[in-house]
């Protein structure tokens, strides 16, 4: 009995010391905003599709027959993709990244795709950064605007959007123009 007295007397006073030693303390220090940067990024998406090396691939898709709605690929269609970066629309154009990330067919009667893409740059001024875009995407039509909500490296915290032009399209490849303003 007398060992539990000296016990809590003993846990009274650690209690009582860590209040005293860690008592919050604040300074206020002056708003100093950084200067906003605005960088214009040219690239083109090149995707490739059930061919031997596919870079993008469905991963999951609802049970449901592609008659009930108006589109070629069927609703719910989840895509799981890594596609390169290049400078050029040619297939031998020089790689300075890759697109990662899922594209849902969300559009009950059109083709819209919702996607989360990670756009890391490989080589050059902005290696080791990326921009993050999630975005309803109208696959569909040939020119369309996308969100960037963030991004790593000089795009920390980034927002800014993307404008997206169709450059080619066909059964098996994709080549999309990518002219993003990003606002770091």
């Amino acid at each position: 009995m007398r060992g539990t007295y000296m016990l809590i007397w003993i846990l009274i006073i650690c209690l009582s010391q860590v209040a005293v030693q860690s008592q919050y303390y604040s300074k206020s220090l002056p708003y100093d905003p950084k200067p906003v940067k605005v960088t214009n990024l040219h690239f083109f998406f090149h995707e490739t599709l059930g061919s031997e090396n596919p870079t993008a691939v469905v991963i999951a898709q609802a049970n449901i027959p592609s008659n009930h709605n108006n589109s070629s690929v069927p609703f719910t269609t989840l895509y799981a993709l890594d596609d390169p970066l290049k400078i050029g629309p040619q297939h031998d154009s020089e790689v300075i990244g890759n697109a990662q990330g899922l594209a849902a067919l969300a559009g009950t009667n059109t083709t819209d795709a919702v996607m989360y893409v990670d756009f890391g740059f490989t080589t050059g001024k902005f290696k080791g950064s990326s921009i993050s875009i999630f975005s309803r995407n109208p696959i569909r039509e040939i020119e369309r605007e996308v969100a960037v909500i963030g991004g790593r490296g000089q795009f920390k915290m980034a927002t800014g959007f993307a404008l997206l032009k169709a450059y080619f399209i066909n059964a098996t490849n994709v080549i999309i123009e990518y002219n993003v303003t990003v606002i770091h």
